[in-house]
């Protein structure tokens, strides 16, 4: 009798990615799994993050070796059952390989889906990426000091299954305008609004990231009309504090080695901070004003280990719905100011991460949210 043989596939975080590397199986041939077990660890230009079994069975080959950069969806390996034949197994392989083929030939013709494109708002260019449609209100994500829309390489697909997501880089990030004019909160939560109306999005919710979620309570403070809902994630302005060590290490910082000691702060597990990523910070350091872009953003939001601007009172003012995700390790902005938080503020603070939640525990953040949105618009 045919065995049941589940083909492990590289996956695809995100619409943007194209392929990722298998840095390393976690689990031997042989090996029995069960669902949700982590069976290998795959690198992207941003991150390296872990692949999960999909579905319980043995692991009877590592047709990918470690090491390996594939196109998303290449098969790496096989599960099956234990009693499987060896001819069974080779044939499932050459039938996967056979029809993959074609199926990428025509992935290739259709061309990449929801790029990235610029938009023209407030004196700047920005990189904007638009995912989804549906009958929710749109989603607007901010990301953090030193970010860019990658941020969001495992948050924006999944949150747009029913509304369109929307992320940009902000004015000095990424691939947006290195000139920033005005590196205040303020200054940042007008270009985000400009951008909700260039878009012709009249009321969004909005989810920031650390200086993402002070530029979010911002436009709540100066725009409450244009916010359904708020999402905070490890946000600045809540506490006063900052990991100024931080700030200017992960500015100033120009070798590899350097820079990757200020991302493995970021984050708990510090294997998560591959050389990948570490090289695009890197290169984007090496733009012309980007080092320059940060400085002005710094010196607006903060006075060295001291927050310039504390937004608590918005929080406690507003009658929208609020939610707040931290992580418990956090070294940049303490999870401690999350006590300080109004009752009526949901809190999640999550164990074993740090100051990206949304990328050290995806599964985590992306349920948590999309439980909110959908009782925030009940």
């Amino acid at each position: 009798m045919a065995q049941t043989l589940v083909a492990l596939t590289m996956p695809k975080f995100g619409l943007a990615m194209t392929e990722g590397k298998l840095a390393s199986w976690t689990v031997d041939v042989g090996q029995a799994t069960k669902q949700g077990d982590e069976l290998a660890d795959i690198e992207t230009s941003k991150i390296t993050s872990g692949y999960e079994s999909p579905a319980a069975g043995v692991l009877r080959r590592q047709v990918a070796q470690a090491g390996e950069t594939l196109p998303v969806g290449a098969l790496i390996g096989v599960l099956a059952d234990a009693d499987a034949t060896e001819a069974e197994l080779d044939a499932f392989i050459t039938k996967f390989q056979e029809e993959q083929a074609p199926q990428a030939e025509s992935d290739a013709a259709e061309g990449p889906s929801s790029a990235p494109h610029p938009v023209e708002v407030a004196g700047y260019t920005l990189n904007v990426r638009e995912v989804g449609s549906g009958e929710g209100l749109p989603l607007l994500l901010v990301h953090g000091f030193g970010g860019d829309i990658s941020n969001w390489l495992l948050t924006q697909d999944s949150l747009a299954k029913n509304r369109k997501v929307i992320a940009f880089d902000l004015p000095g990030h990424g691939a947006s305008s290195k000139n920033v004019q005005d590196g205040s909160l303020a200054g940042l939560a007008k270009v985000a609004t400009s951008l909700l109306d260039a878009l012709g999005v009249s009321k969004a919710h909005v989810m920031g990231h650390s200086l993402g979620g002070g530029v979010a309570l911002t436009v709540l403070r100066d725009a409450p009309e244009k916010v359904a809902s708020l999402t905070l994630i490890a946000p600045a302005t809540i506490g006063t504090h900052v990991n100024a060590d931080f700030i200017t290490g992960f500015t100033e910082a120009e070798r590899n080695r350097a820079v990757q000691h200020e991302l493995e702060k970021l984050v708990y597990n510090k294997a998560l901070i591959g050389r990948k990523m570490v090289d695009a910070v890197v290169r984007a350091r090496r733009l012309d004003g980007a080092r320059d872009a940060l400085r002005t953003i710094a010196s607006a939001c903060f006075d060295n280990d001291r927050q310039r601007d504390a937004l608590l009172p918005v929080l406690e003012k507003t009658d929208i719905p609020v939610e707040v995700i931290w992580g418990q390790e956090d070294a940049i902005l303490s999870a401690d100011a999350a006590k300080t938080l109004p009752d009526k503020v949901e809190v999640h603070v999550l164990t074993e991460s740090g100051h990206l939640p949304q990328m050290e525990k995806a599964a985590d953040v992306n349920k948590i949210v999309e439980e909110f949105l959908e009782q925030s618009e009940k």
